[in-house]
């Protein structure tokens, strides 16, 4: 978040910093609605916490979340609210991620000292449903900056949750509904009959996602949470 509020406000000193040119779609401003599509890449993985006794009862050292990168596709709808500077947002999104956790046992083979390591993939294809206040900086010449606040709804069309577990070779079991706050900056360039934008996001969730089942993989993990990095290209009309 601290990376993404710094972008926001170098933006916007150079949209500050520029000198006047001729402006590009200059009726862009006065329209209420506009529509587009977005196009994006993201990469994604868990906020972790494993059990304070996984190492007494699991042998569990150490477990972490390793990031997979991703893509996305979406429909752009934005309403400006009385002024062009704040606007809402809402871009319901097809998107496909890989989130990877890597498990460090202790291995309970005497004869050797050296770790024992596993890795689960959990993949995921949601429709994702974010409504986001957008703060933009007035126009200057075809520049603006902005930055994003709001929250999504995520349904993973592809959640395990109710599927029956394989417990000689077990899965992680997530939710497939998740709540996520969500922050962003970006830059808008105007060319003559639409708008381009580059958009940076990050997402998390706001309540723990994993479900416990008792098997071997996720006896030692207490909670997970969804974390994501989202770079997109907007294009509105």
């Amino acid at each position: 978040m601290k990376h993404i509020l710094i972008i926001g406000f170098l933006m916007s000193f150079m949209a500050i910093g520029q000198r006047e040119k001729p402006q590009n779609y200059k009726r862009f401003d006065e329209k209420v609605i506009h529509f587009g599509f977005m196009l994006g890449g993201n990469t994604a993985e868990y906020s972790t916490f494993q059990k304070l006794n996984a190492f007494e009862d699991y042998g569990l050292k150490l477990l972490e979340s390793k990031s997979s990168a991703g893509g996305q596709v979406g429909i752009v709808s934005t309403l400006k609210l009385g002024t062009p500077v704040v606007r809402l947002r809402f871009i319901p999104t097809l998107s496909f991620q890989e989130r990877i956790l890597k498990y460090t046992f202790v291995n309970s083979d005497t004869t050797s000292t050296e770790d024992y390591f596993n890795e689960e993939r959990n993949n995921s294809t949601n429709l994702d449903f974010p409504l986001m206040l957008q703060f933009r900086t007035l126009r200057v010449n075809n520049f603006a900056a902005y930055m994003l606040l709001g929250a999504q709804y995520t349904l993973d069309l592809q959640s395990q949750q109710d599927a029956s577990q394989d417990y000689i070779d077990p899965f992680i079991k997530t939710k497939k509904n998740d709540w996520q706050g969500q922050v962003g900056a970006g830059l808008e360039f105007f060319a003559p009959y639409f708008k381009f934008g580059i958009e940076l996001k990050y997402s998390h969730s706001f309540g723990n996602v994993f479900i416990q089942d008792g098997t071997k993989v996720s006896n030692p993990i207490d909670r997970l949470y969804n974390k994501t990095w989202w770079i997109s290209l907007i294009f509105e009309g």
